[in-house]
């Protein structure tokens, strides 16, 4: 295979793999950081079981997304050697900043695993905050020099070289966008799992105090995310369609330059007849999205040559794949809200974890996950075929290297036993759950009361991480 393909497959995969992990180390932080500190607050065991529980997933999680985040650091240097030596100066400022982010968030990290019987627990539940603040920042600069390759700002030309400011990034409106959209999606998938993982343990009939407060936590953070996430989705549409007017319109499959253009739902996009075949046309919709006048008028692909033009067929698919996740989990919010709202008047206020109710929490995750990797599609896949959009060409900046394919094999197989080290210790960690005595445990105290053999083997209760 040449360089160029070895390039593409093997960046592609690293990214999608570690991106699975790297949104948890945005979001799992923060939810700990509510359990534990409900736990401090009431010294109800079941608070402290689920933080103990969590603390260990966001371990694991953590570990593997640092081996993929560093086999791509290296493929960036490796595969993309005449980007990174012609724009490494923009976006280096980026990767050095993470760096920090990443060493902060590791020692923090360790301090809090080897910290509950050594540090006070007041101080063992703020060095929480130094991860999901370091984890948030660290996505933050990564998607941030993402945003540059779509909207590069900054460039200039002195002496016969490219120049760039590192900090005009900062001031772009597509760092904003897209990061909002990245971490809320982040938080998303976080919440979205949670609850799939308890609500598939209910259905399975444990419908004990623990699991429905895993659910509770999980559902309230997607569904209370869905409606701002549909908000910041509609401005990161408008700054693709200031700044990138291609992706804009192979995401709506909208061809010729026109005003009164509809708004498609679904269908296929016919890369021969430029038409989207099976969908259904909202009149004048994406000229009122866009600018709030039905007659105005969308540039469409027309306007880019052909050679330049995005993947149409597969960035229509997965925008609309995204945008009808997201749509499902909005109504599942909506209905939440319903029933809700309805029950106002019951003792507890909670919404009754029907069947239906369950089963909807456990499409949640996969839902959230698939809508999340759908939209780096449309991300990536939108701006091709450059690497930085409008100046550099994704076949200009791969390596010319050839004979990598064992690079690429090598990938994979580190890829097959990082997931299947996961499955088995994520499943190692999913099973039991904690007994429901009605006693609390005073907060700070690391050790629950005596409790069966099999939860404890479990690690449903005091899971003790350090020797």
């Amino acid at each position: 295979m040449s360089g160029l393909v070895v390039a593409r497959v093997e960046t592609a995969l690293s990214l999608s793999f570690h991106i699975l992990f790297a949104v948890f180390g945005v979001g799992l932080p923060w939810l700990v950081l509510y359990t534990e500190r409900r736990w401090l607050k009431t010294g109800d065991r079941v608070w402290y079981a689920l933080t103990r529980k969590w603390a260990r997933v966001m371990a694991v999680l953590f570990a593997i997304g640092a081996v993929s985040g560093t086999v791509l650091s290296f493929e960036f240097g490796l595969l993309w050697p005449t980007f990174m030596s012609t724009y490494g100066g923009a976006i280096g400022l980026l990767f050095t900043l993470e760096a920090f982010a990443f060493f902060a968030e590791a020692i923090f990290m360790g301090l809090y695993l080897y910290g509950w019987k050594r540090l006070s627990p007041r101080a063992h539940w703020l060095t929480l905050w130094p991860i999901a603040i370091a984890g948030t920042l660290s996505t933050m600069f990564i998607v941030m020099a993402n945003a540059w390759m779509n909207n590069p700002v900054g460039l200039g030309v002195a002496h016969g070289k490219i120049t760039a400011d590192p900090w005009a990034i900062f001031r772009s409106s597509t760092s904003w966008t897209e990061v909002t959209h990245m971490v809320t999606a982040a938080l998303m998938c976080t919440g979205g799992m949670v609850a799939a993982v308890y609500a598939v343990g209910m259905l399975r009939g444990r419908r004990d105090r623990y699991h429905r407060l895993g659910l509770n936590l999980g559902m309230g953070t997607v569904l209370g995310l869905a409606p701002i996430q549909f908000l910041i989705g509609d401005f990161a549409a408008r700054d693709v369609a200031a700044t990138q007017p291609a992706k804009l319109a192979a995401m709506e499959g909208h061809y010729d330059t026109s005003g009164n253009v509809p708004l498609v739902l679904g269908g296929i996009y016919n890369d021969k007849t430029h038409q989207v075949v099976g969908g259904i046309k909202i009149p004048d919709g994406l000229s009122l999205l866009l600018h709030f006048k039905p007659g105005a008028v969308v540039p469409g692909l027309d306007q880019t040559p052909a050679n330049q033009q995005p993947m149409t067929t597969e960035v229509h698919l997965a925008f609309d794949s995204m945008v009808g996740l997201g749509t499902a989990i909005l109504l599942i919010a909506l209905w939440g809200a319903w029933r809700l709202w309805r029950n106002r008047g019951a003792q507890d206020g909670r919404i009754k974890p029907t069947r239906q109710w369950l089963w909807a929490a456990a499409f949640t995750g996969p839902a959230a996950m698939v809508a999340m990797l759908a939209g780096w599609e449309v991300t990536e896949g939108g701006r091709q075929p450059w690497i930085v959009y409008q100046h550099m060409l994704v076949a200009d900046a791969a390596t010319k290297t050839t004979g990598l394919g064992w690079a690429l094999l090598a990938t994979i197989l580190i890829y097959l036993g990082l997931a299947v080290a996961l499955i088995l210790i994520l499943r190692r960690l999913a099973t039991g759950a904690p007994p429901e005595p009605a006693e609390t445990i005073e907060p700070g105290v690391p050790a629950l009361p005596a409790v069966s053999a099999s939860a404890e083997a479990a690690g449903a209760v005091d899971l003790e991480v350090a020797p």
